[in-house]
Formats: C-alpha cells, structure tokens, sequence
C-alpha cells in the first residue's frame, strides 16, 4: 500500500513526503532530516509543531537502534506533547489518533520499563506513516 497518493504529492510539501518515504523504509534520522528542512522553512506555526511531533516520534526510533533508550523515552514523551498540543485528530492527512495508537503499541515496552536503560528491546514495528486519501488545510 502506497503511503500517500498522487494529490498529495500535488498538494504538500515535497519535505514532508520525503520524510513519510524514508521513515517508512525506516531511515529515521534520515527521515529527521527532511522534515526538519521543511521545519525551518517559512511554515506556519501548527505545521511547525506537527513536523516537530513527527521528527521527535522518527528520533524515537533512531535512539532505540543505536541503544539509548532512556533518550528514546523522554523524546517518545516530548512528541506526544506536541501532538496534544497541536490539538487535531487529523493534519495534512495524517490521522494522529491512529499513529498515536500505533506508536503506543509498538512502544508500550519503553513506557511500562522502570528503567529503560535496563529494559532489552522485544520484537516491535514501527508503525507505518500512510495518509488519509482526503487533502486537508494546512497553515
């Protein structure tokens, strides 16, 4: 299944694509970098905050593979934040309710540890980024 379609390429920021494309191939840092260069161009202040929410959730999974997970736990924290903040259900097609669900349950094991530091990595998925076939607004 095709993360997003040809309107939205049409539609939004090439960055923003690139950052799905490589995160889904689960190039995390890879994936930071490109919607952290959308992130510093001249967008608007929620698209500013839900491109953060979803560098921090993409770091998350970056600090887990080179083995800091008490990082991956406070900067998992730190996206949800943003996420609440940014106060959407759904933003440039993502559906955030359904990631955040996703998200949880991949990450559950980083959450429930006392110290993650501790705590050895199960078998888990990151969660794929797929958008929702309906364009939306955007500031």
């Amino acid at each position: 299944m095709n993360a997003y379609t040809e309107a939205h390429a049409e539609a939004y920021p090439a960055e923003y694509l690139a950052g799905i494309d490589l995160y889904n191939e689960g190039e995390f840092h890879a994936a930071h970098d490109a919607w952290e260069e959308r992130w510093r161009d001249d967008c608007g202040a929620r698209e500013k905050l839900f491109l953060q929410a979803l560098i921090q959730s993409a770091v998350v999974f970056h600090h887990i593979e080179i083995g800091r997970r008490g990082a991956a736990r406070r900067m998992y924290g730190m996206a949800k934040e943003k996420f609440a903040r940014l106060g959407a259900r759904r933003f440039m097609s993502l559906d955030i309710e359904d990631y955040l669900a996703r998200l949880d349950g991949a990450l559950r094991w980083l959450e429930d540890a006392e110290d993650p530091r501790e705590v050895e990595p199960p078998e888990f998925t990151p969660p794929r980024i797929i958008l929702l076939p309906e364009l939306m607004e955007y500031d």
